[in-house]
């Protein structure tokens, strides 16, 4: 008797683990949410710097205004779920354009605690691409059903 009384236990124990749609969920909403603040405050604050930038290395300045799109609607998106993959590869190429920009002489770099300098945004260009390759999910609004979910 306590055989079967346990089996179940361990099935939703199991469940709970094996879970791969909480995992893409406990990746993708964090991601989007932090990445959501550095939009909301280019918005706020402007992002003239960044043209600025994007014209020294060659680019067309109104390249910069696509900042707002991979910091502020690309993170949306990926919070809810939508056009999950979409969004996530949008924000790895922001971080690439970024890393490329801003960060390139701080590619060695290290910070005065021993970690690598670039930690944050190796992590947003490596979750983004995480979630780009796992999709969504099924706790979405897409519920993980479309292509590009």
């Amino acid at each position: 008797m306590a055989k079967k009384m346990g089996q179940p236990r361990l099935l939703i124990i199991d469940r709970f683990v094996n879970n791969s749609d909480l995992g893409k969920l406990l990746l993708r909403v964090p991601l989007g949410s932090l990445m959501l603040f550095h939009g909301v405050h280019k918005l706020q604050h402007g992002y003239g710097f960044i043209e600025k930038m994007v014209i020294k290395a060659g680019f067309p300045g109104y390249l910069s205004h696509g900042i707002l799109v991979g910091e502020l609607l690309a993170p949306l998106f990926m919070v809810l779920g939508l056009y999950t993959r979409s969004a996530a590869l949008l924000m790895a190429f922001v971080m690439v354009m970024a890393l490329y920009l801003v960060h390139r002489t701080d590619l060695s770099s290290l910070t005065p605690e021993g970690g690598y300098g670039l930690e944050l945004q190796v992590l947003y260009l490596t979750g983004s691409l995480a979630v780009f390759f796992f999709g969504a999910g099924r706790f979405s609004v897409s519920k993980g059903s479309a292509l590009w979910s």
